[in-house]
């Protein structure tokens, strides 16, 4: 039997596939800064009380399956991985101090799938 997760009123399981890429889909997502991505998204997961329950970062697109609690929206978590992952490597690896306007990392567009089960007891 699945091991679900619970609130006050609820029990959960509720698990989304994402998917993104990078700006204009170039292949930059490889050696030092593909570990690095990997330690920003679970830390950045934790932030939000998810976990990342498998992923792989490719080359040119990002991988993984997300356990989010029910009471945040999707976009919001994956809005703020984004998001927060993007400055990190711009301070990283682009030599700068601060994310400037119209530096963005990741393109806009995000899919994401639902699997799972919400219960109410």
């Amino acid at each position: 039997m699945k091991e679900y997760q619970g609130l006050s009123h609820t029990r959960w399981d509720c698990k989304y596939q994402v998917v993104f890429i990078p700006k204009r889909r170039k292949k930059r997502i490889s050696g030092v800064l593909r570990r690095h991505l990997g330690e920003i998204f679970h830390e950045l997961a934790k932030h939000k009380e998810c976990k990342i329950v498998e992923g792989h970062l490719m080359g040119d697109h990002v991988h993984m399956c997300l356990s989010i609690p029910p009471k945040y929206a999707v976009s919001n978590v994956v809005g703020y991985i984004k998001g927060k992952s993007a400055i990190q490597v711009a301070r990283k690896f682009g030599g700068r101090e601060r994310n400037f306007t119209g530096e963005n990392f990741w393109a806009r567009a995000t899919l994401f799938r639902q699997w799972g089960l919400m219960r109410r007891w």
